[in-house]
């Protein structure tokens, strides 16, 4: 059974465990991301921890990384 987009955003994010990638070239200023149950993940701001934080499930952050990899965004 996939996850609804309601389901996503009703989880508690308080114990999620964040993380800034090491290949950024700005460690101070990018994005966390936090990997949740199912494949899910959590991304925010690092500059602003106070806006709610992004949520895709596993699919949509599959197709988003292979879309990366793929050059589909440059």
């Amino acid at each position: 059974m996939q996850e609804t987009m309601a389901d996503l955003y009703a989880r508690d994010l308080t114990e999620a465990r964040w993380v800034k990638s090491s290949k950024s070239p700005y460690r101070e200023t990018c994005v966390e991301v936090a990997e949740l149950a199912g494949g899910a993940v959590a991304i925010r701001d690092s500059k602003d921890k106070g806006l709610p934080p992004l949520r895709f499930t596993a699919e949509e952050w599959t197709a988003f990384r292979e879309g990366v990899r793929d050059g589909e965004f440059g």
